[in-house]
This record gives structure tokens, C-alpha cells and sequence, in this order.
């Protein structure tokens, strides 16, 4: 059971909008056995996450984008509007820029990718229910990126040039995986399944999964033996 956060006795009310089965009652679970939480409500699709929307408040609202029945940023959007108070976290396998950016700006005051165990969620809900903005670090790298690559002064020819040569350089480049995903990636190619990957990384198989998926997109592929092929082709295996 994980320990109840001494400062503040009202409990953190939660509620969920996510499709996935499993992870919403892992996350459901991890609520419901933290001393300081509540379960607010559970909705499976953008329309019962609308319709949560219209009983009471909850102070953290926990969203995944990607519902069968559209996005999870209107529901972000809605939520900002009708529960003003709650602070909404995204939790979702979309970790490109466009819907980081958009649920920002929809009113998103966390951005979480699912490579953290749900364990670790119930520190994420305390830390936004306490006014923090709880981000997984990929996504860090990428907003502050955005901002790094945001022009500022006037750039000289020699300049563009030059920034010409280093984009189609980085076109071509070796896809980049990181560290942790270069290691699932070999684990994959000895033929360990996600569960026995999970075990040897000490990850939950949903962050196994996660980083599967994210391997896949960024090797472009959509079977283990395409990953694999991709993989030796750009010497990305130890």
C-alpha cells in the first residue's frame, strides 16, 4: 500500500478517462489502495468522460488521448471549463509534439507517457494535486527543444546554410533510440517476450509495451522481425 501524504487530510478525488482495460484498473487499484486518494469516477470513452464531467469535481483528472471514440483533448478542454478547479494530467502513449503542445494549450497541467508504472502515478497525482506539473522527461526535452529551436534573431546567409546542412544530416541520420529502449530492443532480438523483458528490467509490462511501441515508430515498423531487420541495418544492436 502505498504511504498517504501527511500534509493535507482531505483525500486527492480522482477520476480516469482511459480505454485500455488493464492500465485503468491498474490505475484504478493504485487509487483505491493509496490512504489519501478517492476514485471519483471511471470512463472508458471521450463521450462517458464528457459525462463525467458533469457530476461533482474531481482535483485531478487522469486523461488518455487516444479514446475509440475521439480525442482525449476534448475531454481536457471540456474539463478546464466545467471542473476549473481540477488539475488534469495526460497519460498516453502520444508523445510527439503535436499532442503534447495541443493539451497543453487545451488546459493539461501534467504530461505523462505510460513508461511510468502505476505505482509511480500515485506520486505524480500527489505532486499535481500539490500544484506541481508532473512531465516524463522525454516530453521535457522535447518542449524545451521547441523553445531552443524557436527563431530569435535574424539568421545570415552563412547561417541558414549551415542550419540547411545539419537538418538534412539529421534527416539522415540513425534513428534514436535511447538507452532504455536500445535495451529493450536487444532483449527482443534474444526472443524474451514482454513480460520476461518486464522481469529482467524490473519495468511493468506496460512500460515494456510502451517502449516496444515507440521502438516500432521510430524504426517506422510494424513486426518484431521488421524491428529487428531496421535494427542490425542501422547497427542499433549491442
Amino acid at each position: 500500500m502505498n504511504p498517504a501524504a501527511p500534509q493535507d487530510p482531505r483525500p486527492i478525488h480522482v477520476a480516469i478517462v482511459e480505454d485500455d482495460p488493464d492500465f485503468s484498473h491498474a490505475l484504478s487499484v493504485v487509487v483505491q489502495d493509496s490512504a489519501d486518494m478517492r476514485l471519483a469516477g471511471c470512463a472508458a470513452t471521450q463521450a462517458e468522460g464528457l459525462a463525467l464531467l458533469a457530476g461533482p469535481p474531481a482535483d485531478v483528472l487522469l486523461v488518455d488521448l487516444g479514446l475509440p471514440d475521439g480525442s482525449g483533448i476534448e475531454v481536457i478542454r471540456a474539463a478546464a471549463l466545467h471542473w476549473p478547479s481540477c488539475s488534469i494530467m495526460v497519460s498516453t502513449n502520444f508523445g510527439d509534439e503535436t499532442h503534447v503542445m495541443r493539451s497543453i494549450e487545451a488546459g493539461a497541467a501534467g504530461y505523462l507517457l505510460k513508461d511510468s508504472s502505476p505505482s509511480k502515478m500515485s506520486d505524480e497525482i500527489r505532486s499535481l494535486a500539490n500544484g506541481g506539473s508532473p512531465i516524463s522527461p522525454i516530453i521535457a526535452r522535447q518542449v524545451l527543444a521547441r523553445f531552443r529551436h524557436a527563431p530569435s534573431a535574424p539568421v545570415s546567409p552563412a547561417g541558414a546554410a549551415a542550419e540547411a546542412t545539419d537538418t538534412a544530416e539529421a534527416t539522415e541520420a540513425t534513428p534514436l533510440l535511447s538507452q532504455r529502449e536500445k535495451e529493450v530492443l536487444d532483449y527482443i532480438t534474444k526472443g524474451f517476450t514482454v513480460h520476461e523483458i518486464a522481469g529482467l528490467m524490473q519495468l511493468s509490462h506496460f512500460t515494456v509495451r510502451t517502449f516496444v511501441r515507440r521502438i516500432y515508430s521510430k524504426l517506422k515498423v510494424t513486426s518484431k522481425a521488421e524491428a529487428i531487420y531496421e535494427a542490425r541495418t542501422h547497427g542499433l544492436l549491442s
